[in-house]
């Protein structure tokens, strides 16, 4: 079933958006308690940061575990400093996942394909602005472990999973980063049935995807497409046409958030909308978890694009 959700600001100045996305994510832990994902965007800076794992939530803690990790942890340090990267800070976000900000005039595609050779590094996300956080159990839990609270930015999106086809793991948490390009993600509530001939074109042109998941391709696609000189918005009226399936989807760049239905509208999605903010979610109660009074919300049309910018 899962549930998908967004927010953007309109004036640009930074807000409490971890505080907000956790509030309209746990609204919905119905549609979705086995993980729980958000990408984050604050105002883009010099630095790109890296978010990655070096194992899973649920992997076995065996006496080794602890040592692994440090070890795994010191060679993607020092593949960066390789590349050429100057390191500004690291954090442990959890004994598994980290924060990494860095200096970096290089291919992000190096910089990921490099990280990902060492033994059971997984990027999450790499950007200006962009910061992906994903985990295992609901909305709350995983604002606590990550201490999403002291987030602020201009832009979210979020997404709470259950998992009906695949492990509960964090690599089948969504969002999902398009990889290798910076700062594009996706959520995604619904179905692709020509999933594996894009996933083929894909690949073909030189990309790899971390995961089975559709909602990837999804933001492989516009990446692409906006590589090549599309706008967001005009980029998901193309995927309208090429992608085939059942599905709404929230794409977000560092400048803008867009949502696109297909021509059956089937998959749920309301939209509040105001001088101030946007915030759209699969059910309602999600928008009103941060609106605190009296709201009108309606849903997108079929075949519908709407883009909003910072």
């Amino acid at each position: 079933m899962c549930g998908i959700a967004g927010i953007i600001y309109r004036d640009g100045a930074e807000h409490p958006i971890g505080t907000d996305m956790t509030r309209m994510l746990q609204s919905m832990k119905h549609r979705g308690p086995d993980s729980t994902g958000y990408a984050l965007y604050r105002k883009p800076g010099d630095d790109y940061v890296m978010r990655y794992k070096l194992a899973d939530a649920n992997d076995a803690r065996d006496y080794e575990f602890a040592e692994r990790l440090e070890r795994h942890r010191r060679e993607v340090e020092a593949r960066l400093v390789s590349l050429g990267a100057t390191i500004e800070e690291v954090d442990f976000d959890t004994e598994y996942a980290f924060r990494m900000r860095f200096r970096y005039d290089g291919s992000l595609k190096d910089v990921a394909d490099f990280v990902e050779d060492v033994p059971s590094a997984e990027v999450l996300s790499l950007g200006r602005a962009l910061e992906i956080v994903k985990d295992l159990g609901d909305a709350e839990t995983v604002s606590e472990q990550y201490q999403l609270e002291k987030i602020t930015g201009t832009h979210a999106i979020g997404h709470v999973r259950m998992a009906t086809e695949s492990d509960v793991d964090i690599s089948g948490a969504h969002p999902y980063w398009a990889y290798p390009f910076s700062d594009i993600a996706v959520v995604h509530n619904g179905q692709l049935t020509n999933y594996f001939m894009w996933r083929r074109r894909l690949e073909r042109s030189g990309h790899r995807f971390q995961s089975e998941c559709d909602s990837e391709i999804i933001a492989v696609y516009l990446a692409e497409k906006i590589e090549a000189g599309m706008e967001l918005e005009e980029a998901m009226r193309a995927s309208l046409d090429d992608l085939d399936g059942v599905f709404t989807y929230i794409a977000v760049t560092d400048r803008a958030l867009g949502v696109a239905k297909d021509e059956m509208a089937a998959k749920p999605l309301v939209l509040y909308e105001s001088d101030d903010l946007v915030a759209l979610a699969s059910e309602e109660i999600a928008i009103r978890a941060v609106i605190d009074h009296e709201i009108e919300t309606y849903d997108p049309y079929e075949r519908e694009v709407l883009v909003w910018k910072r």
